[in-house]
């Protein structure tokens, strides 16, 4: 299916999902009947192997429906980005795995990982305790996964896997943007999670194919960073709706009559698409080569961490642009565009695309190492 057939598919789901962005961020999640529409869709069984019945997209496919979704709202983009999961539970054993994906493989996951707790060993598993922060997309999720550090002398902190009926959601999640995620604490009393039901963080997958070769903590990284492109999408779309129709108090042209605006969009357009192609040139280029059977390099992993990072900064930007073309309209709560410009706030804000992304960049550029968790 071409890229247009595609958006053509998704467009009631995405009419909806518009339409209703302000009920979600007023209840600070997104709806039950929208993730189960998410599932119809394939956002969860999209990275899923094709033995346990997923669709095995390609991760430009994946991020592309990402950002569509995205440019509806930005908190269903970002939950729905959630389906990459498999690249978190691929580490799980394989046994594990079939079981997981047994009945279905839209299996619905969210995490929260930090800050990690200390987990008493028990017969066969541990005894897990403790809260995690910021699980978006936990509302919806069937299964749930939180941070643990083994008390036995275990280096790495793992992952352990629960069912949901075995968490409590605590809804503390309050946010200048990106309020519909539900990215709510998780709270976990005494709970035995089998060894089998746990994996390490970041650990090798116990999948085959070239899909999962590509590099995990960048494409966690990219699944969340192409929020920002499709909600900037939704700005300039936005901006391009009222610039025919809007008056000025004052006489003046109509938005899309005056110099200055002409201009700036222009540059927004042109900053937006840059931004874009080269995020999807970097993921090319790395999907190209595990095709050839070969491993990403150090250069173009750090090509699709930077430009990650980029994007969600060009991203922002176009988004307060376009509310400042719009005026005092843009500052109303009845406009979208002041949405737009907190939540791709919010996206700048993450861990992975913070300042700390420039600098381990600028190291690997300068032949130095960057810093552990980057490549």
């Amino acid at each position: 299916m071409s890229a247009i057939n595609a958006r053509e598919a998704l467009l009631p789901l995405l009419n909806e999902i518009a339409a209703r962005s302000r009920e979600f961020e007023q209840q600070r999640h997104i709806a039950d009947d929208i993730i189960a529409r998410f599932k119809q869709t394939g956002v969860y069984r999209a990275l899923v192997p094709k033995r346990y019945g997923g669709d095995e997209r390609t991760p430009a496919e994946f991020c592309e429906l990402i950002e569509q979704i995205s440019s509806a709202d930005g908190s269903a983009g970002w939950v729905a980005s959630f389906g990459m999961s498999p690249f978190y539970l691929g580490a799980l054993p394989a046994d594990t795995l079939s079981e997981l994906w047994r009945e279905e493989p839209d299996v619905v996951f969210a995490g929260g990982i930090f800050p990690t707790q200390k987990a008493r060993s028990a017969d066969g598993g541990y005894r897990v305790s403790g809260r995690w922060k910021f699980a978006s997309g936990s509302m919806g999720a069937s299964v749930l996964g939180v941070g643990i550090v083994p008390d036995a002398g275990q280096p790495l902190p793992r992952m352990a896997v629960l069912p949901r009926a075995s968490v409590t959601i605590d809804p503390v999640w309050n946010s200048v943007g990106l309020a519909g995620t539900g990215s709510h604490d998780l709270l976990v009393n005494d709970v035995f999670v089998p060894q089998e039901w746990t994996f390490i963080r970041g650990g090798a997958l116990n999948l085959e194919g070239p899909l999962y070769r590509y590099p995990v903590l960048s494409l966690a990284t990219q699944v969340l960073s192409v929020v920002a492109l499709g909600i900037a999408r939704a700005a300039l779309s936005e901006i391009y709706a009222i610039s025919h129709r809007q008056q000025s108090v004052t006489g003046a042209p109509k938005l899309a009559d005056r110099p200055q605006a002409q201009m700036q969009i222009a540059r927004c357009e042109a900053e937006l698409r840059s931004a874009r192609a080269w995020f999807y040139e970097a993921i090319d280029d790395v999907w190209q080569r595990l095709l050839a059977g070969d491993e990403a390099s150090s250069a173009q992993i750090n090509a699709l961490r930077l430009s990650s990072t980029h994007a969600t900064r060009v991203a922002a930007d176009v988004a307060r642009q376009a509310m400042a073309l719009n005026g005092m309209g843009g500052v109303a709560m009845t406009s979208p565009l002041q949405r737009y410009v907190r939540d791709t706030l919010v996206i700048t804000q993450h861990t992975f695309m913070g300042d700390l992304s420039y600098l381990n960049a600028g190291t690997l550029f300068f032949g130095g190492e960057p810093l552990p968790g980057y490549l």
